[in-house]
Order: C-alpha cells, then sequence, then structure tokens
C-alpha cells in the first residue's frame, strides 16, 4: 500500500480525537474531468484515483478511523464506453494483485461489497483471495463497493428475507431493522458516521442508501485525484463542528 509522503502524517492538533468517526464513506467522483481539464485520457485519471484512494486509506489509519468505504463502481458504471469499463476492471485487478502483500502486512481488513457475480472471473478470483488473506487482519477495515447499487442491496435483503419466511425460518413478525441489516451487503459493518462527495455532485448516487440514514454529509468541489490529506482535514473539521442530535432535540 505504497503512499506519497506527505504532511499531516499525525492528527492535526485542531480535531479531536474522541469526535472523530468511526467509520468513513466516501464518493470517488471527478476522476474523468480531472484528467480532461488537464488535457489527458482518462484512464490517467483514473489511475491517479487509485492514488488518491491509498492515500486516503492511510491516513484513516495514523488518525485512528477505523473503517472507510470507498464507492468505486456503481451498477450504473456499465452504461460507460466499453473501452473504459474494461480499463477499470483490469486496473481493480492489477492493483489488488499489486498491494495485497503490503495490506496483510499494514493489518488491513479488506472486503468488498455489490453484486460481484457480474465481475470478469478473474477480478472475483482476485477479490476472493483478498478477502481471504485479510479475513483475520484487525486493523482499519476497508470495503470497496463494486458493481454495487443501494436500491440493488436493499431487494436481494428483501428477497433473502421472504425465501427464509418462506420457508418457515423466520416469522414476519420477526422482522425488523436488525433482521433487515443482517441480509445487507454490509452486514456486520458500522454504519457511516460521515459521508464525503468529492466533485461537487450534491446527490448520494445510489449509495449506501440505509446505511447513510443520519450520516453527516460533507462535498466538496476538490475532484477525486486531489482529495489529499489537507482536504481530508477540512471535511473532518466541517464533521466536529456539526451537532449529532439523531432526531432529539
Amino acid at each position: 500500500m505504497k503512499v506519497q509522503k506527505t504532511e499531516l502524517q499525525d492528527l492535526p492538533t485542531d480535531l479531536k480525537r474522541e469526535l472523530l468517526p468511526q467509520h468513513v464513506a466516501v464518493i470517488c467522483d471527478g476522476n474523468g474531468r480531472w484528467a480532461q481539464h488537464r488535457g489527458l485520457p482518462r484512464f490517467v485519471g483514473h489511475q491517479r484515483g487509485t492514488d488518491a484512494l491509498k492515500n486516503l486509506l492511510r491516513c484513516c489509519d495514523d488518525w485512528g478511523i477505523g473503517a472507510l468505504t470507498a464507492y468505486v463502481f456503481s451498477t450504473e458504471n456499465w452504461g460507460r464506453p466499453q473501452e473504459e469499463v474494461d480499463f477499470l476492471m483490469t486496473l481493480f485487478q492489477r492493483v489488488l494483485r499489486q498491494e495485497l502483500r503490503e495490506m496483510v502486512e499494514e493489518n488491513v481488513q479488506i472486503k468488498f461489497v455489490g453484486n460481484l457475480s457480474a465481475l470478469p472471473r478473474s477480478l472475483q478470483d482476485e477479490i476472493s483471495r483478498s478477502m481471504a488473506e485479510t479475513r483475520n487482519n484487525r486493523g482499519i477495515r476497508f470495503t470497496v463497493a463494486t458493481n454495487y447499487g443501494g436500491r440493488q442491496e436493499i431487494v436481494q435483503a428483501c428477497r433473502a428475507i421472504s425465501d427464509k419466511v418462506q420457508q418457515g425460518l423466520l416469522q414476519p413478525d420477526e422482522i425488523d431493522e436488525a433482521t433487515f441489516e443482517r441480509h445487507l451487503y454490509t452486514a456486520g459493518i458500522c454504519d457511516p458516521d460521515l459521508l464525503i462527495r468529492t466533485s461537487g455532485e450534491m446527490r448520494l448516487s445510489n449509495f449506501l442508501l440505509w446505511q447513510t440514514a443520519y450520516a453527516e454529509i460533507y462535498i466538496t468541489e476538490t475532484l477525486w485525484p486531489d482529495f489529499d490529506r489537507r482536504e481530508f482535514h477540512r471535511a473532518l473539521c466541517s464533521y466536529q463542528g456539526r451537532e449529532r442530535r439523531f432526531g432529539k432535540v
């Protein structure tokens, strides 16, 4: 998990450790625009976006944030040009292969969520290997949403629950929020406290629709490849300046 040497290796003094989010989720948006603004092919933006994600993962680990979830490929992204989709699938596979050893050494536990069965077989194999080899790690929990859609996730949870009801394994009056959450892709992962979206777009884009019910949302105009520790520091300052009431007074 090689990252660039940067400033702000330690938690900035204006942040309170006890008020840090336990779980940060990010919509990694703006790779293509970052490249286009520089007259570069879109694939260069995706490569730089991968570097930004590795840097953020290391930053969360350095600053004591226990979980990071990144939205890297949505169910809608299949509608992009085939050449770009093929590049992304190859990029995901290559990065996993290259970074797995260091993630194991640095105690990262990686999990992929989404409809993984639709991904190329070779990428599925790399995903399975990475999850198996980091399963017992007890450091930061890194969740990668790949071929993920929030509506799709909710529908598949409903189907799984209805199957159990039909089989007599579950009674309808036993279905509550906890039961539903156990059937989501993210079962066992705490809900995000902070959701960050880059590139200035103000929408959830079908990401963690159930899990972000009470997440604080931070929008920045910064394009994803430029999202560094200073930008993350700004997001955390905004988060710590908010009063989280969860519907109470």
